[in-house]
């Protein structure tokens, strides 16, 4: 659970404070759980601005964790008791189920292209050796995780057509892992790269490698709500590990 979920549930916080809140439905008022408020108060140059529900900001607490999971149920619990609710996912799932098509590319004579049959919840790429060949799936981002939570990002092909840098993102995170997939044979090199964000990857003429940009690697509590300073660009060279990386530009001392 991370923030994603928080800023679902987070929908019922304006009608949390008090025990109960009106509802549109026959059925019983909702009754929204209590969330607890702070005297948390900031002075900004005098000007006094009140923060109750700043806990909820640490959202790997267990008392967030907690408040997430009761907001959650007393939502899904309306939700699932609305007689419409089946009329909708069908009609939604009517209009969602067409073929669509991403713009396609040429690179070294290659084609590539994303498709989805309707209904997927990523679409897939392919690529295509020439416009007579039948299309090859090169990277299935729905089978990159069980639950479907692992996203793909970002990819680059190197000039040669050889290679794909290729990022991933996991639950809705900023944070991109990087990893290197041999076209010509659909498997991955074992280089990873990590603690990348908002980049994308740009190869060498030669193919050898490619350069990214990362941040310094945060301590584990503060992975995913730490402020984020001195972004650096960094060369990384095809099969060595990113401790070896090249630093290859950041400004000193301007937080970016």
């Amino acid at each position: 659970m991370g923030l994603g979920a928080l800023a679902v549930a987070g929908l019922s916080l304006t009608g949390c404070v008090t025990d109960q809140s009106p509802a549109d439905s026959p059925s019983a008022p909702l009754t929204y759980p209590l969330t607890r408020r702070t005297n948390v108060v900031d002075d900004y140059h005098g000007v006094k601005v009140a923060d109750p529900y700043r806990w909820l900001e640490d959202d790997n607490s267990p008392e967030t964790r907690a408040w997430v999971e009761a907001q959650n149920k007393v939502t899904s619990g309306y939700l699932q008791q609305m007689p419409e609710l089946p009329a909708i996912k069908a009609r939604l799932t009517r209009l969602w189920h067409y073929e669509r098509y991403g713009v396609p590319f040429k690179e070294a004579g290659r084609y590539f292209f994303t498709r989805n049959d309707g209904l997927q919840n990523q679409s897939v790429l392919y690529t295509m050796g020439s416009l007579e060949s039948e299309p090859q799936v090169l990277l299935d981002p729905n089978k990159l995780s069980d639950d479907g939570t692992v996203a793909l990002a970002s990819y680059a092909v190197s000039d040669d057509g050889n290679w794909m840098a290729y990022a991933l993102s996991a639950a809705g995170s900023d944070w991109r892992v990087w990893r290197v997939r041999d076209i010509r044979t659909g498997e991955d090199l074992p280089d990873l790269v990590q603690w990348s964000r908002f980049s994308d990857a740009s190869w060498t003429k030669d193919g050898k490698g490619f350069f990214y940009s990362r941040f310094d690697e945060p301590k584990k509590e503060n992975e995913f709500k730490g402020s984020l300073f001195f972004q650096k660009l960094y060369y990384h060279r095809l099969g060595t590990p990113q401790s070896q990386d090249e630093l290859v530009y950041h400004r000193r001392g301007q937080q970016e």
